[in-house]
């Protein structure tokens, strides 16, 4: 038990150490501003550049990435509905919420969930994309946390769960 209470708390106080740094209005402008291209706008507008510029060639990535895609919203939404956890600023009164969120629940985190199963299915099919899309997707992972949304281990689960998702699509 002692072990699983020193994570839970290590977890919480670096929500709140990254949640404070919101005080700062170029953080918060940031951040909010991350998470909403994070909610597809950036993936989308990414698969759209794929198909003007490749065209045929972009086809099958994108395809792929909109499968990964899906398969992340069921998983996430189902996890999401079992497990559901609070947010950190509903139940922790030193975190606030920078910004609205798009559901309930915390556990996991689908916008890191997301981003890191679109960024490895897109730098497979286009590595020199790596250069924009991993450090945006590390954004995003942070701005969750920022935002006082999720804990460290949402964002966690929700990298790994994406990044399982996108590593199992390229064995199928």
């Amino acid at each position: 038990m002692q072990p699983i209470k020193h994570i839970s708390q290590l977890d919480l106080s670096l929500c709140i150490r990254l949640n404070h740094t919101s005080q700062y209005a170029w953080v918060r402008r940031l951040f909010r501003t991350v998470s909403r291209l994070g909610d597809g706008v950036f993936w989308y507008t990414l698969m759209i550049l794929l198909l003007v510029v490749f065209r045929y060639d972009a086809i099958l990535p994108v395809v792929h990435m909109l499968l990964a895609g899906g398969t992340c919203t069921l998983i996430y939404k189902w996890l999401k509905q079992k497990i559901s956890r609070p947010r950190p600023y509903q139940v922790n009164p030193d975190i606030a919420c920078i910004t609205a969120p798009l559901d309930r629940f915390s556990f996991p985190s689908g916008h890191t969930l997301h981003a890191v199963a679109f960024s490895m299915v897109a730098v497979a099919y286009f590595p020199f994309f790596a250069w924009i899309v991993f450090p945006f997707t590390a954004l995003v992972a942070i701005s969750r946390m920022v935002l006082g949304l999720h804990y460290p281990s949402d964002v966690l689960a929700g990298a790994l769960i994406g990044a399982s998702i996108a590593w199992i699509s390229f064995l199928i």
